[in-house]
């Protein structure tokens, strides 16, 4: 049993979102939906919780207007193995009004912050400091992350 849950509040969007995310992540899937309905302060059709897992991990998303937003001091961190899968998140999470950040962060369009990394990422850490600061160098000039470029700033070309 999962012990902790990622609790994310939305502002009339926590239907959509669940729905999205759960549509590009495998092993993916919503739980439930359960709606405000009669006498609340919003719509009664309007989800008020949806319980989701993306790849297996639950998240709740509350819908309760707009008193607190998403920034980037909390994000999701994507691990991606290829170009494809890197290119497949970033478009699918800055579509429809989501923003690119640097680094291999951006904004989906409900403002949720997300991390779309490959492992070449960790080349950052190498023991040679020469190799480390040509990947970090070559990561700062980067919105979404290459990792044809990462590799050619790795071996120093």
């Amino acid at each position: 049993m999962q012990t902790i849950t990622p609790f994310l509040w939305f502002d009339g969007k926590a239907e959509e979102a669940a729905k999205l995310y759960t549509s590009l992540f495998k092993n993916s899937r919503i739980i439930s939906m359960k709606y405000w309905g009669e006498g609340s302060p919003f719509p009664k059709d309007q989800v008020m919780m949806a319980t989701f897992e993306l790849d297996g991990l639950q998240f709740h998303a509350f819908d309760a207007g707009p008193q607190f937003k998403f920034s980037e001091a909390m994000s999701l961190f994507v691990n991606c193995d290829t170009q494809e899968e890197i290119d497949y998140f970033w478009n699918a999470l800055t579509a429809d009004g989501g923003q690119e950040s640097m680094c291999g962060w951006l904004k989906d369009k409900f403002g949720v912050s997300w991390q779309i990394i490959p492992p070449q990422l960790g080349w950052l850490a190498d023991s040679d400091k020469a190799r480390a600061g040509r990947v970090m160098q070559a990561m700062m000039q980067m919105k979404k992350i290459i990792i044809a470029d990462l590799q050619k700033a790795y071996d120093g070309k």
